[in-house]
């Protein structure tokens, strides 16, 4: 079999090391060594390849941002929900697509060939959905975006937010979301879980939901998702990102939330970086971190993906577009240090947030979708580690990004000169 291109020699996250022929867009052989012919050959030799880095969660229409009208004082996630309500009149259309046009650029860069956005719907002109859904046929070609019709200001306490979530689905977003804890009362929000559902369950659509984002441990919607999820047939098809409230539960009643959440076969979408920031505001000492219960989770079985949410935006002034940042981060706070934890995080950026999205055309196996990152890293606990660069990024068969290796020439009094490279330092 003669092949476009040849990945030679890269170690796989499980440790094997092969090469990877692709032809076409697709993966179509992986052996010990391939013969290169007169396909184009990519060394990976000494070098992790990876399926693409995957984002679950996220918000496109407000990425980079940042400043515009000003800048969130407190810190705290109702001040940028507010910061976000006057931003919103001042958004265009031709901003918005630019913005995430330039974001998207970015992620390529760093490998991140998957995103799930949340898109507000509380602006009557739709225009973030009309930009995004735009931006998603443009970028089609080497990234997946995935769009959430998401009522920012509550299904029922933003007056014509149920009419624009039905009028954005019918314009072609993907997925139906919702903030049951921003609604005026815990009985709205209980109610808004349930009509949603209904809404994708009629439509066969996924639900992907804002829920308890909170320092409230009485903030119990995700209770009710798992319910809705199991009265319509809707499992797998359901997430709840955040979750943060059940950082502060009490154990009791978490020790019956979450076999609910295994039965119901949701999955749960922390997100570190904002969560820590904009969680325990409200906290002299001691001071919540606000992350909900990752390793609790997964030890029940529950599928869990760590997701970017902000990047340079009314909620974060930071954020690289780079996923392993996250499991960086989410490797501290979840106290995730045993090796195969670590191992894990990797994989919670890649291949479980590709499930979470239903993104079965990605991982490296033949007959998948030739995507894949080369990264200056010798393993995947190495690359959580060192966050390295991307050498290579390869999206439907074709080489989008290349970066040279970052080395370090060292000239030190009484030592020979020498080139560093991070991940041989140990």
């Amino acid at each position: 079999m003669s092949f476009d291109l040849i990945v030679k020699g890269g170690r796989f996250p499980d440790g094997r090391v092969a090469d990877i022929g692709i032809k076409g867009e697709q993966i179509a052989a992986i052996e010990a060594s391939l013969p290169a012919g007169p396909a184009r050959v990519v060394d990976a030799t000494g070098n992790l390849v990876s399926p693409p880095f995957v984002d679950p969660h996220f918000h496109m229409d407000a990425t980079l941002s940042y400043g515009i009208p000003r800048i969130n004082a407190s810190g705290t996630l109702l001040e940028g929900i507010a910061l976000w309500g006057e931003l919103k009149p001042l958004l265009t259309h031709e901003a918005v697509k630019e913005r995430a046009l330039r974001y998207c650029d970015w992620a390529v860069s760093m490998g991140l060939l998957a995103i799930r956005t949340h898109v507000d719907v509380c602006d009557d002109r739709l225009l973030a959905v009309e930009a995004l859904l735009e931006v998603k046929k443009e970028i089609a070609g080497y990234i997946d975006l995935q769009l959430v019709a998401f009522p920012q200001d509550g299904l029922y306490r933003s007056p014509s937010a149920r009419e624009n979530t039905l009028r954005a689905l019918d314009m072609g977003v993907d997925i139906v979301g919702g903030i049951p804890h921003f609604e005026r009362t815990m009985a709205d929000g209980t109610r808004s879980v349930t009509e949603l559902c209904e809404i994708a369950e009629k439509r066969g659509l996924m639900v992907d939901m804002h829920c308890d984002e909170t320092d409230d441990p009485l903030s119990r919607h995700i209770e009710q998702l798992a319910y809705e999820t199991q009265r319509l047939g809707l499992q797998g098809r359901v997430a709840g990102s955040h979750l943060t409230s059940m950082h502060s539960m009490d154990n009791y009643y978490v020790s019956k939330l979450l076999p609910l959440i295994a039965e119901a076969e949701v999955s749960a979408i922390p997100n570190p970086l904002i969560n820590i920031m904009l969680q325990g505001r409200h906290d002299t000492f001691p001071k919540r971190r606000g992350m909900t219960r990752v390793k609790e989770m997964q030890a029940m079985g529950i599928r869990v993906g760590f997701g970017q949410d902000c990047v340079l935006d009314p909620w974060y002034s930071l954020g690289t577009a780079d996923m392993l940042d996250v499991a960086f981060m989410g490797l501290h706070v979840a106290q995730m240090s045993s090796p195969a934890d670590m191992a894990r995080c990797f994989d919670m950026v890649t291949s479980v947030n590709a499930a979470i999205m239903g993104l079965d055309h990605l991982g490296l196996e033949v007959g998948k979708r030739a995507s894949l990152v080369v990264l200056d890293a010798g393993s995947a606990i190495e690359a959580v580690r060192l966050r390295p660069e991307r050498l290579c990024v390869v999206a439907r068969g074709k080489v989008v990004a290349e970066r040279e290796r970052r080395e370090t020439k060292l000239s030190l009094a009484g030592r020979p000169a020498s080139v560093n490279r991070r991940h041989e330092a140990g």
